[in-house]
């Protein structure tokens, strides 16, 4: 049997530093150094979002969608010819136009799924990895947990509905040219008013998508299932337009929460009428604060066990 040779000296020098090694506790009840706002930076938790492959493929996905849309135009066939003046067939018109009908066709559906995805699947997924006790026993304070992720799945979404209108007008300024922006009224306005009217249409999605993201942002701190998460707010968004398409409910469909989808439209006109808009994010901040409360209520007081 091989002998093991000790450094006597050595372990008396640890055992004496440990000794009068001291670790005091702050008035909080934390160990003397500990800085809850040095836990979980936001620019760490953007890294990892970056990371994940499903953030990936949607952000590429949004990058290739407007060629696809492009090629649908120039290889698709029209039958007629004729033109009934929507967006659909003012979209070659110009750039403005392509980006205008682009933005049409994913407000609806699209867009409210990005969002959802970010916020969704950003503290379910932890908890479906048997993550999320460990990050809070680090530890990290669930205000602090639910703020940054928040946060970082705020700044993702902002930049994928930006990105979306970004890349149509690259698209669409290639092939389409820098012309006026038309609206299906007869309206007409110049291309640089039509750029202010498209930075002000993705700060208007911006503020409306916000009632998606305070109901996903409740459901993922209420299940360990991402898809769950995701899936339930993509169908409420659903069941809001489907109800909002039935007349018979008249005025009780302006509280529905895709009532104003599209009330950016209102910005290509030479005479923007604002009142829609405001409703739509009067309507969108409410939504958004009541469900962001009550995430923050149901994370407070749940017990943690994945």
């Amino acid at each position: 049997m091989t002998d093991v040779h000790t450094d006597e000296a050595a372990i008396d020098q640890l055992a004496e530093a440990a000794a009068h090694e001291e670790q005091g506790v702050q008035a909080d009840g934390s160990v003397t150094g500990y800085k809850a706002g040095r836990t979980l930076r936001l620019r760490v938790e953007l890294v990892r979002q970056l990371r994940r492959r499903r953030v990936q493929l949607m952000l590429g996905f949004l990058v290739l969608l407007p060629w696809i849309l492009w090629a649908a135009f120039e290889f698709g066939t029209d039958g007629d010819g004729n033109r009934s003046g929507g967006f659909v067939d003012l979209a070659t018109t110009s750039a403005p136009n392509f980006v205008v009908f682009v933005l049409f066709a994913v407000s609806s559906f699209l867009l409210p799924m990005v969002v959802a995805l970010f916020f969704g699947d950003t503290i379910a997924s932890e908890a479906s990895w048997s993550s999320l006790k460990y990050l809070l026993a680090m530890p990290i304070p669930r205000h602090r947990l639910m703020r940054q992720k928040a946060v970082a799945s705020g700044l993702l979404s902002l930049f994928a509905i930006t990105l979306l209108p970004a890349m149509s007008l690259g698209v669409g300024v290639i092939f389409y040219g820098a012309g006026e922006a038309l609206s299906p009224t007869g309206d007409a306005i110049s291309f640089g008013d039509a750029m202010l009217a498209l930075l002000f249409t993705v700060i208007y999605l911006a503020i409306h998508l916000l009632w998606v993201a305070g109901v996903a942002l409740f459901l993922t701190v209420s299940t360990d299932a991402p898809l769950g998460a995701v899936g339930g707010t993509v169908l409420i968004a659903i069941l809001s337009s489907i109800l909002d398409q039935i007349t018979a409910l008249e005025g009780l469909r302006n509280y529905l929460p895709t009532h104003y989808a599209f009330a950016w439209a209102d910005l290509i006109s030479t005479d923007i009428d604002w009142s829609n808009m405001a409703a739509g994010a009067f309507s969108a901040v409410c939504y958004g604060a009541i469900f962001g409360l009550l995430a923050a209520r149901r994370f407070r007081t749940k017990d943690i066990t994945s």
